[in-house]
């Protein structure tokens, strides 16, 4: 692995071998392994989760950060083109990671940063590395990858995890379950794709519809940042809240998972619950994203 821009670029074995060396990372942390490593962290977007754990992890392992959170910090503010930037950034470090809300802004860093670059989201396009914690996660807690039923509730339109997580599905043959309101289903071009890799699904209305029948309940925020109009956003952002009563109906094994931040999608009496997946889920962002960065910098571990 040179770069992390779409989890396209991945196998099935690469994908494995990332989440192993997670669970090493996990369960045994080296200690100051990356002592000496620089990472540029680039984010042209708010974030918390991804830019909180990805400096972390390189912290945690002795590497060192430089960067911004915030466009309005950079030189992007001057005028300042992205191939500029990151061909200037890629000079003062050994590692890039970047979210910018543009698609394709992080192929463009890749061909121009003369160092390794991770995608850490483009627009709706993707968010892989939120993908690899995700499938990591799921693992965990159901014990295996291959096979599990899972539904998406929410945002399928904009929802760059969804998106993302499509794209490593073609690996791994889930049975899928989509749950939207018409103006946000999954894209047609996605749909495409899963008829290609073989994987079956099917659209519902209403989390009620499915929830017995699944393992993961994978629940989106309604993302108002994406929406060209502040009128369709307010028709839709109340539209799906899971409730302890709707768990209820769930299977024991059942684990809801949610990429954060959560506006109402999930009522917060629910995070008492032993289905309650997703802490466990941010958390291990951080894992994750210390095998990513030490496999693209190809240090042991």
């Amino acid at each position: 692995m040179k770069e992390l821009v779409s989890i396209k670029s991945l196998s099935r074995e690469q994908i494995l071998t990332l989440l192993e060396r997670a669970t090493r990372l996990k369960s045994h942390p080296p200690g100051p392994i990356l002592q000496g490593k620089i990472m540029a962290s680039c984010f042209f977007e708010p974030s918390t989760r991804t830019r909180l754990s990805f400096e972390a992890a390189m912290k945690r392992l002795g590497g060192e950060v430089i960067g911004f959170s915030d466009a309005l910090q950079s030189s992007s503010q001057k005028g300042e083109s992205l191939s500029d930037s990151m061909r200037i950034v890629g000079l003062y470090s050994d590692l890039v990671t970047l979210r910018h809300p543009l698609e394709g802004a992080a192929r463009l860093a890749a061909e121009v940063a003369g160092k390794p670059v991770i995608n850490a989201g483009d627009g709706a396009n993707e968010h892989p590395s939120q993908t690899l914690l995700d499938l990591y996660t799921m693992q965990e807690s159901q014990g295996k990858l291959d096979g599990l039923k899972i539904a998406f509730v929410g945002d399928l339109l904009y929802g760059r995890t969804v998106h993302s997580l499509i794209y490593a599905f073609k690996h791994f043959g889930p049975r899928l379950y989509f749950v939207a309101p018409p103006t946000l289903t999954l894209p047609e071009e996605l749909c495409q794709k899963l008829k290609e890799y073989g994987v079956r699904y099917s659209f519902h209305h209403e989390i009620e519809d499915v929830i017995e029948n699944v393992d993961i309940l994978y629940m989106t925020r309604i993302q108002k940042e994406r929406f060209p109009h502040l009128e369709a956003y307010e028709r839709v952002k109340d539209h799906y809240t899971l409730t302890p009563e709707m768990l209820e109906r769930g299977s024991p094994h059942l684990r809801v998972l949610h990429p954060l931040p959560r506006l109402q999608e999930i009522d917060p009496r629910i995070d008492s619950s032993e289905k309650a997946y997703y802490f466990q889920q941010a958390e291990n962002g951080l894992y994750v994203r210390e095998a990513l960065i030490t496999t693209l910098l190809e240090v042991p571990v």
